[in-house]
């Protein structure tokens, strides 16, 4: 009896099993999400009739009302909605708050000041940089020759009749070559 009641069961459960590989399915039960495209999906406006029906048709070529000047635009998206002037959509607290501030009287120059302060710190900083940067001390070009009394032992020699190679002469003393220099010359 067992047996007969068993073997139902385990039909039904991998029966089950098989069945919910399939997708056809598992969107038939219900079992698979349908997720739309999200690249696909396009936000629209609301549509909505304006509260003022008087409302004229614009001019072509009529500068638009809600739309300032260049500069005003220009500072309305580096420094915010609200450059400068306290907004009348805030409460009569936060008003007197901003106004004590002085915020409605802020230099419209400040960024100008900051970056100059800025550059001097910088510019101060730079021989700390460069100490941590370049930690060792700078190697003369070469040997500098007095010209003065190179021509006067030139003119020395010439007056004796010897060459002028002959006495104190400045050599160019060339470094060895390193293993693997001018090996990329072309």
């Amino acid at each position: 009896m067992t047996r007969n009641v068993l073997f139902p069961i385990a039909a039904f459960v991998v029966g089950g099993l098989v069945l919910s590989g399939c997708d056809s399915v598992n969107q038939a039960f219900g079992l698979d999400r349908n997720v739309p495209d999200e690249f696909a999906v396009v936000s629209r406006a609301p549509l909505s009739m304006p509260p003022d029906f008087s409302l004229q048709p614009p001019r072509p070529g009529a500068p638009r009302p809600q739309e300032g000047t260049a500069s005003q635009r220009g500072m309305e998206v580096v420094m915010g909605e609200s450059a400068g002037v306290i907004d009348p959509g805030v409460s009569a607290g936060e008003n007197a708050f901003l106004a004590q501030a002085g915020a409605a009287s802020a230099d419209p120059n400040i960024r100008q000041i900051v970056d100059q302060e800025s550059t001097e710190l910088l510019v101060a900083d730079q021989g700390f940089v460069d100490n941590l940067i370049f930690w060792r001390d700078e190697q003369p070009a070469g040997t500098i020759v007095d010209p003065e009394a190179e021509a006067r032992r030139i003119q020395a020699n010439q007056a004796l009749g010897r060459p002028i190679t002959e006495g104190d002469v400045p050599v160019i003393e060339r470094k060895d070559p390193a293993p693997l220099e001018g090996l990329f010359d072309f």
